[in-house]
């Protein structure tokens, strides 16, 4: 059996997985709205919750070379996004350890 994570109550505002409802990250995580993932929009948060990372890829993605993992909910194995292990570029280091997540799988819940 799996056991998710819930975000507390003082996180008034939620992101889950638009599949199985599993929080996955608080709003106060979120960094940024303009990322772009291999299914159209996504953003970039600080932490998330309730997630699995796969093995890391070099990947050549809009910004450059990365590395990075693919992340996949905990609860229904749903593929997500990825976490940036490793950014080449300096102008790309702070997504080092990040994570992104596409608009397609996930939902706002609580108080929006």
């Amino acid at each position: 059996k799996t056991f998710q994570h819930y975000l507390g109550s003082d996180c008034h505002r939620t992101y889950s997985c638009v599949h199985c409802r599993a929080h996955l990250a608080g709003h106060t995580d979120l960094i940024s709205k303009s990322f772009q993932g291999s299914q159209g929009r996504a953003y970039l948060f600080n932490e998330v919750v309730n997630v699995d990372s796969g093995t890391p890829q070099e990947r050549l993605l809009l910004t450059g070379m990365h590395a990075v993992s693919d992340i996949h909910c905990k609860c229904c194995k749903t593929t997500l996004g990825w976490k940036y292990e490793r950014a080449y570029e300096n102008s790309q280091k702070y997504k080092e350890g990040k994570f992104i997540i596409e608009l397609i799988h996930m939902i706002k819940d609580n108080g929006w």
